[in-house]
């Protein structure tokens, strides 16, 4: 059962309820929750700042600071006790003796203090007997109370989906918790900066579409009651940045929120993060050589050009395999050679290889050529991969190969597995576009919900002209699950989507 604050007395964990009461009496003094406190020193620029300076230095120095931080341990020996209070990843040692301080009822006051009561103190830094930087507290005070019980130290938050729906907490306890969201956090940062190296700008687009389009998914749908219209939310902000390109903008890029309504597995969340970037005057081969530089330099920019992931050893030095998505298969089943546009065979063998396979009534040669590479293949593509020339039967926005109409010039980038980027040199032909459109409604109306919208207006931008471009879509969530060493997305997003909580 979840406690709250209406939960009745009777029903309240022991200490909890003794907690609340030394709240209640916080409160009587008009002592609680406020908002008067202000460090004169971040506690992790204090500990980078003085952790190289001995005993005599600092006494020299004679520091006076205004720290603050949650109280992760207290120890007390009678007229002394020590405090280590906690910031994110910095934590300090905070001595207190009655004899120093500037009020003895404040020393006493703190010897009923708990862990996980964020404090603020005031004194000198020095360096203790056993040489730990600390501060000699003259004054301490609690900002505010926690009035729920940390999990023990050492082992944190065990049970995942309590991590998950209490990341807060998971935050407080758990390192490595803290350490792959600043990963998160900087592998984002190098990712916009190695784009806007490239001369790409970083430009937004709506997340209501009056459309279902940009990608193969099912949508989120939803009500806009002023206008009196039904909306979808975004699930891919493709066709407004190639819109873009219409108007002048040669080089685009999006780090944008996405919404599928598909389940919820190791690396898929109904609410993930992409990168979409487009450059005009390009093609698919300059898109696969900017998404292999750009990957290889956020993990030299993380130091980790050598990398575990899912039990593979991934070197990032070493250049990305080129492989075409019909030799993959081909590679796997020699017997398909020369079959990869033989719809007949290709059904065949796919429902012998994969017995419990749906297929729908409008899938083409392509659609079984796609099913039989990621049965046999996907797998086991453990360096960064890059699969090309994607049949056009499943790439409907897609350019069509110069030399070979059956397939595009399209790629997938796979790591240990799984499937990083997705890219391609863009349909520009109006006519082309519309005509693959169609197709979508009809693989709709054979019961395909992943399908895509028509969308005229798309159409034409198209008729006005766009250049020939190349695109790029990268899952944020996945790229920093591989840096991180994460097996799945839900450890890499700060607040996953849960089922409701039982009360």
């Amino acid at each position: 059962m979840t406690n709250s604050p209406l939960t009745p007395e009777d029903k309240m964990p022991e200490q909890v309820a003794v907690r609340r009461a030394k709240l209640q009496h916080m409160r009587d003094n008009n002592s609680a929750y406020g908002n008067h406190w202000r460090n004169s020193i971040e506690l992790a620029e204090l500990v980078e700042r003085y952790r190289e300076l001995d005993e005599e230095a600092l006494a020299t120095a004679a520091v006076n600071v205004s720290v603050a931080g949650r109280m992760v341990a207290h120890r007390v020996m009678g007229k002394s006790s020590f405090i280590r209070i906690q910031n994110g990843d910095a934590s300090l040692q905070l001595f207190l003796n009655r004899d120093m301080m500037d009020d003895a009822d404040c020393y006493l006051a703190t010897k009923k203090w708990d862990l996980g009561d964020i404090i603020g103190a005031r004194g000198v830094i020095f360096r203790t007997r056993t040489g730990e930087l600390s501060v000699r507290v003259s004054h301490a005070e609690i900002i505010s109370k926690c009035l729920r019980p940390l999990p023990e130290k050492w082992h944190g938050l065990s049970d995942k989906e309590l991590r998950y729906r209490q990341r807060y907490v998971d935050l407080i306890v758990s390192e490595e918790s803290r350490k792959t969201f600043r990963i998160r956090s900087r592998a984002v940062s190098l990712l916009r900066q190695a784009l806007e190296r490239r001369g790409f700008m970083e430009v937004e687009t709506p997340m209501l579409h009056g459309l279902v389009s940009g990608a193969a998914a099912r949508p989120f749908r939803t009500h806009h009651n002023a206008l009196d219209m039904e909306l979808v939310l975004r699930i891919a902000p493709e066709l407004h940045l190639k819109r873009l390109l219409v108007g002048g903008f040669e080089r685009v890029f999006e780090i944008n929120r996405n919404f599928r309504n598909e389940g919820v597995d190791a690396t898929h969340n109904p609410e993930f993060t992409m990168v979409e970037f487009y450059q005009a005057y390009a093609d698919f081969q300059v898109a696969m050589d900017n998404t292999e530089g750009m990957i290889r330099e956020i993990a030299k920019g993380l130091g980790k050009m050598q990398v575990q992931w899912e039990g593979v050893d991934i070197d990032f030095s070493q250049p990305f395999r080129r492989l075409r998505l019909d030799e993959a298969v081909f590679e796997k089943r020699p017997d398909l050679r020369g079959h990869a546009n033989d719809k007949a065979t290709l059904a065949t063998v796919c429902m012998e290889v994969i017995p419990d396979l749906k297929p729908l009534i409008t899938w083409k040669a392509g659609h079984y050529l796609l099913a039989l590479f990621e049965e046999l293949v996907e797998g086991e593509l453990e360096q960064p991969t890059f699969i090309t020339h994607y049949p056009v039967d499943v790439s409907p926005l897609a350019r069509r190969n110069n030399d070979e109409p059956s397939v595009t010039d399209r790629f997938e980038l796979f790591i240990a597995g799984r499937e990083i980027a997705n890219g391609f040199s863009e349909l520009n032909d109006p006519d082309d576009q519309l005509a693959r459109f169609k197709e979508q409604v009809k693989a709709r109306n054979a019961g395909d919900e992943e399908a895509v919208d028509v969308d005229m207006d798309y159409i034409r931008a198209l008729e006005y002209g766009m250049p020939c471009a190349a695109g790029v879509g990268i899952g944020v969530d996945r790229m920093v699950m591989m840096f991180s060493g994460q097996h799945a997305i839900r450890d890499v997003l700060l607040f996953p989507h849960m089922r409701p909580e039982q009360q």
